[in-house]
């Protein structure tokens, strides 16, 4: 049955996703004073950005309006969880779903959920580490601050880049969109932490130019027809609880993946709850 909600959707599917990517990409990458600080300007106004957190308060002192966009906070800006077996929120934004993955599924709205085997690429062994385990997903408006940052320690095993679509992640098209964070392009960085593993997934979006890690830089754009995979079995990035580990150059959504039995979520952690960096979000159960 068509809904409202739906109609707004289905002109995402005719679009050129990453055609249209690119060509924000060039505008948000270019240095004319005038464009890039008019570009900032508005979405300062119309997102009420909260510019005083801002390591760089002067537009004029960003190159483009990407620099702006993935500006870096005071130091003081976010104050990261230190307790002990606390799990730490990666980035700021809004919870979009969080709870149990059920039996290799993961739940992303109102009757839609996705399969874990899909969303990591179709890794089977893979996806058998987080077989009945736990998964939070968050949302990054344009408002957000967009670098990610480590919910607990861990050391990098794997990479894979997954070529897809860029549909919007917003919560329309999250609750219209059948297997919407499968359908779109993605990193999966598959970390080794006292949880036992823990998987970040970035995912891209419509108008996201970019998906960038601090290991690797840039992975994509541009983007490939085939996945691709890196694997770290020596001299491993190690990366520390609020450590920066990449950004968005645009917003998106990041979900985070543990094994069964090894975390437990706050009660408070529910669809729509605002969330911000660095805050707890969960609780280690076993560590390894």
């Amino acid at each position: 049955m068509f809904t409202i909600k739906t109609l707004t959707t289905i002109p995402q599917y005719l679009l050129p996703h990453h055609l249209l990517s690119t060509l924000m990409s060039k505008l948000t990458h270019c240095e004319n004073t005038v464009w890039k600080n008019l570009l900032i300007t508005q979405i300062i106004k119309y997102y009420n950005v909260n510019m005083n957190e801002s390591d760089t308060a002067n537009i004029n002192e960003f190159k483009s309006f990407n620099d702006f966009f993935t500006r870096k906070l005071k130091a003081d800006a976010r104050i990261f969880t230190d307790q002990k077996n606390d799990i730490a929120c990666p980035a700021d934004g809004a919870i979009s779903q969080a709870g149990i993955i059920d039996d290799g599924q993961i739940f992303q709205a109102k009757g839609k959920r996705y399969t874990t085997i899909d969303l990591l690429g179709g890794d089977t062994n893979h996806a058998k580490l987080f077989i009945n385990g736990s998964f939070a997903t968050i949302y990054l408006s344009p408002k957000d601050y967009h670098r990610l940052h480590m919910p607990l320690t861990g050391t990098l095993k794997e990479m894979t880049h997954i070529p897809g679509r860029l549909f919007s992640v917003n919560k329309t098209t999250t609750e219209t969109v059948d297997g919407l964070f499968t359908r779109n392009e993605r990193v999966v960085a598959l970390f080794d932490t006292e949880a036992g593993p823990m998987a970040l997934i970035l995912v891209g979006a419509i108008f996201v130019s970019s998906i960038e890690t601090v290991w690797h830089g840039v992975v994509s754009p541009p983007t490939h027809s085939k996945v691709r995979n890196w694997k770290y079995n020596h001299n491993a990035p190690i990366l520390k609880i609020g450590e920066e580990m990449g950004r968005f150059n645009m917003g998106s959504t990041i979900i985070v993946l543990f094994g069964k039995d090894k975390t437990q979520w706050i009660n408070s952690l529910r669809a729509d709850k605002t969330v911000q960096l660095g805050e707890k979000i969960g609780t280690i159960l076993k560590t390894i």
